[in-house]
């Protein structure tokens, strides 16, 4: 068996491990806890260091199979502190989003194109990788104008690279995993305070500079950001 069978049966073998797991978590009805932080919380606790992996892995699974995973950062840095729950969130979204990202692109790939081909946020996507490469991935990244994890399907279709898109999407989504995630922890672990209110203050003027990042190469490459958010 080539080294290219043996790499595709290994995501094979991912994917249908993920699916195993999401058909367990249906049926028990355990699902419920990825809507609920509280619960999530609890859980995760309950399993000591190995709730390490189980968070890393429900946050990839949500990655993968599109289910809200905004919470995540916020349950990490409650569970796991400000900084680990920041680092562990992180893990979480970028393999789940490189696990979709290789679905879209070897695996489900015919499916895939034949569901989001003539769809505008693919065109758009399509067009934008191929005028500007891996750069305009980091203005969707920091600019919201599509949905977070259907990009990770779409750019998987484009003639984009794995670890390029891996490694701008992990570095696009560190500030905000790590944001949330030491709001959150500081919050559980110290309360609301004056120190707090001053740290809080600091995230917001460091997302309000980095959301400038995005539209000062938006204008310099001519593209026009709310047209994108027209039609997406």
């Amino acid at each position: 068996m080539s080294d290219k069978n043996k790499s595709l049966m290994k995501i094979v073998g991912l994917v249908a491990a993920i699916g195993i797991v999401f058909l367990i978590f249906w049926q028990t009805g355990a699902i419920k806890y990825f809507q609920n932080i509280e619960a999530m919380r609890e859980v995760i606790e309950g399993f000591g260091v190995a709730g390490y992996a189980i968070f890393v892995g429900a946050f990839m699974f949500s990655a993968v199979f599109l289910l809200p995973g905004a919470i995540f950062p916020i349950v990490g840095g409650v569970a796991f502190g400000p900084i680990l729950g920041g680092i562990l969130s992180l893990a979480g979204a970028t393999l789940g989003a490189a696990a979709a990202f290789l679905v879209a692109k070897y695996l489900a790939r015919e499916m895939i194109l034949k569901k989001f081909k003539g769809n505008s946020i693919f065109e758009k996507i399509d067009k934008g990788v191929e005028e500007n490469g891996g750069s305009f991935l980091i203005l969707t990244r920091f600019v919201p104008v599509f949905p977070y994890n259907v990009q990770n399907y779409v750019y998987g279709l484009t003639r984009l690279g794995f670890w390029k898109f891996t490694i701008v999407s992990a570095i696009t989504m560190a500030p905000g995993a790590m944001i949330y995630a030491f709001m959150a922890g500081q919050i559980a672990s110290e309360g609301v305070s004056t120190t707090l209110v001053l740290q809080f203050a600091g995230a917001g003027v460091i997302l309000f500079l980095l959301s400038l990042v995005p539209k000062i190469f938006a204008k310099k490459k001519g593209i026009d950001i709310e047209e994108l958010k027209e039609t997406s």
